[in-house]
């Protein structure tokens, strides 16, 4: 990452962090927070760059040549250390450890920087430990703290942190950049949609199992227009077989919900915005011959749906529910 796409992918954290680099008021410990996919590690490589580069272009942009520059990308330099879990968990062996480290000279410099990945997962005695090296802060000692869960974090810890938010990148953003890793014009929508990290969405791509969910749910979607029986079928004889975990369940309804949102950009005339491209004619027919009045309740359905999922409900029982609700479909008017 670089500063044009972190600009691009996360614009007010961006703002925020180059700011304050350019005004040299870099704070002790930042908390990086938000979903996985959004940046966060690659975001805190970069300010790490920007802080220890040797030949720092104009607005604070590292060379990318320098000695600093290729250690850090190497993940190698000396006064920039990386805490990780340890199994399931950051260990308090860990944190003495970097405070061990932290209390001496810097070996380039009088500057250091710790970034802790999944900050969240530290055990208590390792955040207690932590907090007292935040209240003794350095003043050439950056952290940044990484996490998706910033509720699972000590609010002391937190309190001593400047928190940046990464928000989920713009779709079409994120659609772009898939294209740009080889994903074709027809599943990068979708996978933009479902997914905000781009390893993540590469496996789906070549994933058989994610081809076969996309091909079961727009069937699910024609044949429950033409009644319950042939819905119940479809869910008997494709869905059930195919979504058996909780976590695949919804992600199926997720995708069923997609399929609606579809019809309804169709309807509002947004259609660049559509997920399932290909789809795009069968889709423009159906919006003429529903309401947006009716796409809003089946929509609703679906997410009263993954509510009920949930809360454990039998899941057969939910889908059946669900086709039942999705009746009259794009045929009533």
């Amino acid at each position: 990452m670089n500063w044009q796409d972190f600009e691009q992918e996360q614009p007010f954290a961006a703002k925020m962090l180059k700011s304050s680099i350019e005004k040299n008021r870099v704070a002790h410990a930042y908390l990086y927070e938000g979903e996985r996919g959004t940046g966060k590690r690659s975001a805190s490589t970069l300010v790490a760059a920007s802080l220890f580069c040797d030949n720092l272009q104009s607005n604070f942009i590292p060379c990318g040549d320098c000695v600093n520059c290729k250690r850090i990308k190497n993940g190698n330099h000396p006064d920039i250390h990386i805490v990780e879990p340890d199994g399931l968990s950051i260990k308090i062996e860990q944190i003495r450890s970097l405070r061990t480290e932290f209390s001496k000279s810097g070996v380039e410099s009088k500057k250091k920087l710790y970034i802790i990945i999944d900050a969240e997962k530290m055990t208590i005695p390792a955040a207690n430990s932590l907090l007292k090296f935040l209240e003794e802060p350095n003043v050439e000692t950056t952290a940044i703290l990484v996490t998706e869960q910033p509720q699972r974090i000590l609010p002391t810890i937190l309190s001593r942190c400047q928190t940046v938010s990464f928000k989920a990148i713009p779709v079409e953003v994120f659609t772009k950049k898939l294209k740009e890793a080889g994903i074709n014009n027809t599943k990068a929508p979708l996978l933009a949609t479902i997914t905000n990290h781009l390893q993540e969405a590469l496996a789906l791509d070549g994933d058989d199992w994610f081809a076969q969910a996309r091909k079961i749910v727009l069937n699910l979607y024609e044949v429950q227009k033409k009644g319950a029986l042939y819905a119940m079928t479809s869910l008997q004889d494709e869905w059930i077989h195919h979504f058996k975990e909780k976590a695949q369940i919804d992600l199926g309804l997720n995708l069923l919900l997609l399929i609606y949102k579809d019809i309804l950009y169709i309807q509002l005339g947004k259609e660049e915005r559509l997920v399932f491209p290909d789809w795009r004619e069968k889709f423009a027919a159906d919006a003429l011959q529903t309401s947006s009045r009716r796409l809003s309740e089946q929509m609703s359905a679906i997410l009263e749906a993954k509510r009920k999922l949930n809360a454990n409900m039998n899941p057969h029982l939910l889908m059946e529910q669900l086709v039942l609700n999705l009746q009259g479909g794009p045929s009533c008017v």
